[in-house]
């Protein structure tokens, strides 16, 4: 574990040390805070059930730039490494290769989380701002960041595949955001086709339907299934992304 902490404060202290990841953070910052900012104002023009929460983690554009997040930050993650050489000096020291795959894993992660901080911010100003009169519902904000980290969790173990798989930083950002897409896109395939299929096949469908799980959390409805769905493709993309580092580090 020693090892793996060594390794993931590396990791974050490279993070950090970009200029990238300011990049992306200010660009992030930016369409939150434009996003957080419509979300009031289409509240404001009329009443309406549908919660700021909502509003601020499911609205109409939001996909737009989600997918867009996760090739910036993995892209780097081994190609860079690949690229210079340095990730067979690596492999082959004294090191496991699972300590190295989880290290930069969790650190593309924790600064995903970063940059959801924001929000809880924005959400906070907002209700001091209002004196409370703006209803925040902890069930719903609960539920929607807790499907914002899983969906995280599943698109960072893409990227860190991707990224394993090719020298190219520019290749493994197009990868990563090919097979987001394609998954997102099959989700959105058998929703279309939901009308066809008996009514006790709509369990599978909406099993696979990223934007169905984020409409059922961000109103607080907790489904079971969803976390097992990301948490299991999580653990399968990483074992195979550990075992194309094994056959690098055999190969080095």
């Amino acid at each position: 574990m020693r090892t793996l902490f060594i390794l993931l404060g590396k990791e974050l202290r490279s993070f950090f040390f970009s200029p990238v990841a300011y990049v992306v953070l200010a660009l992030f910052m930016v369409i939150s805070g434009f996003s957080f900012s419509q979300a009031i104002t289409l509240m404001g023009e009329k009443p309406t059930e549908t919660s700021i929460v909502q509003w601020t983690f499911y609205p109409r554009w939001f996909f737009f730039y989600f997918f867009f997040l996760f090739p910036l930050i993995t892209m780097r993650l081994f190609a860079e490494e690949q690229k210079t050489g340095t990730l067979e000096s690596l492999l082959t020291a004294p090191v496991r290769a699972v300590h190295v795959l989880l290290a930069k894993f969790f650190s593309a992660f924790i600064f995903y989380v970063i940059l959801w901080i924001p929000n809880l911010v924005y959400l906070g100003i907002l209700h001091w701002v209002s004196d409370g009169r703006v209803l925040i519902p902890l069930g719903s904000l609960g539920g929607a960041f807790l499907i914002i980290l899983l969906i995280g969790l599943f698109h960072i173990a893409v990227g860190c595949l991707a990224s394993a798989l090719t020298r190219n930083q520019i290749v493994a950002a197009i990868i990563c955001f090919t097979l987001i897409l394609l998954h997102f896109l099959l989700g959105m395939f058998l929703l279309l086709m939901a009308k066809d299929v008996p009514v006790e096949y709509m369990g599978i469908v909406n099993y696979f339907a990223t934007t169905q799980h984020i409409s059922y959390f961000t109103i607080g409805l907790i489904d079971s299934r969803a976390i097992v769905y990301y948490v299991s493709f999580t653990v399968l993309l990483l074992t195979i992304t550990h075992q194309v580092l094994e056959y690098r580090r055999w190969k080095a």
